[in-house]
């Protein structure tokens, strides 16, 4: 193929496509699973993400007064718990690029009897706010999704305050050999199956599975935060490596 006619191309699950199209192909599997979202969760993970969610809180170190803003927030996982850590100092932000699942997180946090919060459809990759903005970022199990990471990281270090911490949660790379093998039939053939089941929808759920394993390793994605300006980049493997909680820090001067 001639190189000046070449087209960039980015990863869906296994597919390559043209960058453009990625986000409507997303929307377009999120739309699908908003309804059961939570419970395949549940069911995926034996209620282990749960566990998860909560260290990567306690990682954050948020305090009473800080700003937060929580990306792809989905249904609201993540600001239910950081919530009620903040004073009436603090804001808490949920926010998703997608209108169905940011509804779906907005009412059900109403529904558990948290009020302080906002909540606003943004795309991660090209943020909203001002610079300095934030004292933690998080994103949990979102990352992945996003057409172009390294503009997203770029973006999120140009909102945080000097100082302020980003937290990424999302799936990785098993450390166990033998674990990796069953984990990988369990993601390509029991979760699709789950899916098509519990929601009718064993292409969003296969869609999970390939896009777990197109996305960078822990070193890769440790290496990707180092590039884009990340200081104190770190990360902690959580379930032998099947997930792993990123963390990296806006350089104070």
């Amino acid at each position: 193929m001639n190189a000046k006619n070449s087209k960039p191309k980015t990863h869906f699950g296994y597919q390559q496509i043209d960058p453009k199209d990625k986000s409507e192909k997303v929307k377009y599997i999120f739309d699908n699973v908003v309804e059961g979202y939570d419970l395949m969760n549940d069911l995926m993970s034996f209620g282990i993400h749960r566990i998860w969610k909560r260290v990567a809180v306690e990682m954050s170190e948020i305090r009473p007064n800080s700003f937060f803003l929580d990306l792809a927030g989905g249904t609201g996982d993540m600001v239910k718990l950081m919530a009620p850590r903040l004073s009436h100092e603090g804001t808490a932000i949920l926010s998703d690029i997608n209108e169905k699942m940011l509804v779906s997180g907005r009412d059900k946090l109403i529904d558990l009897g948290i009020s302080n919060f906002l909540s606003v459809q943004i795309d991660a990759q090209i943020l909203p706010f001002k610079q300095d903005s934030f004292d933690v970022i998080s994103i949990a199990f979102g990352l992945r999704n996003v057409t172009d990471k390294t503009k997203a990281l770029n973006s999120i270090l140009d909102c945080l305050k000097p100082g302020g911490k980003l937290i990424v949660l999302e799936f990785s790379k098993p450390t166990n050999e033998m674990l990796r093998e069953i984990y990988d039939i369990y993601s390509f053939e029991i979760i699709p199956k789950l899916g098509e089941i519990v929601l009718s929808s064993e292409e969003s759920y296969r869609y999970l599975a390939e896009s777990i394993r197109m996305h960078p390793n822990q070193e890769e994605l440790k290496d990707l935060f180092e590039e884009c300006g990340f200081e104190n980049c770190n990360y902690e493997n959580l379930t032998n490596g099947i997930v792993a909680i990123h963390t990296g820090t806006k350089p104070k001067e």
